[in-house]
């Protein structure tokens, strides 16, 4: 059999396997955002399926019933970058080729103890606030563009959240 290197194809389909074993056995679960599973497919793999369960199981005690993204991986597997899109691309045409493969969606899985929901949703929202307003660079009507919301709306929930534009933190 091939290495795991030269049959990244297969790394989303043992991915969604190891994770439904886990799952099985109670042990949790996680999910993978498509970012991270193409990461994942750039690794050389020189522990190959073992370590990719190694890897599985990490993610599962680290990253509880979440989601992990590239950034939430360990180092040395965050290969992927910026100048690398075209290989990325590449990888996923070759994984969604295969027909049998699914890419893990990133949707959060409900803890068994379950969540307050309007909580939850209220730090999703100002997070997602937050992150449009740094990287607009503090002009909230460019933020509220990339929110798809009308400026006066965000202006709204940043002050029903005691969020500031960046400039006036500094």
């Amino acid at each position: 059999m091939p290495p795991l290197r030269e049959r990244v194809e297969d790394i989303p389909l043992l991915v969604n396997e190891l994770i439904t074993r886990l799952e099985h056995e109670g042990r949790g679960s996680v999910r993978l955002t498509p970012g991270a599973v193409v990461s994942l497919c750039q690794y050389h793999w020189p522990g190959n399926v073992r370590e990719l369960a190694n890897l599985v199981e990490r993610m599962v005690i680290m990253h509880p019933m979440g989601v992990v993204d590239v950034g939430d991986l360990p180092a040395k597997f965050q290969v992927g970058s910026e100048s690398s899109e075209p290989v990325a691309e590449a990888i996923m045409n070759r994984v969604m080729a295969k027909e049998s493969v699914t890419v893990t969606e990133a949707m959060p899985r409900l803890p068994r103890e379950g969540i307050d929901l309007k909580e939850y949703l209220a730090d999703l929202e100002k997070h997602y606030i937050m992150q449009a307003i740094e990287e607009a660079g503090g002009v909230v009507a460019h933020a509220a563009s990339r929110l798809k919301l009308r400026r006066t709306t965000l202006v709204e929930k940043m002050r029903k959240y005691g969020l500031q534009r960046v400039e006036e933190l500094t």
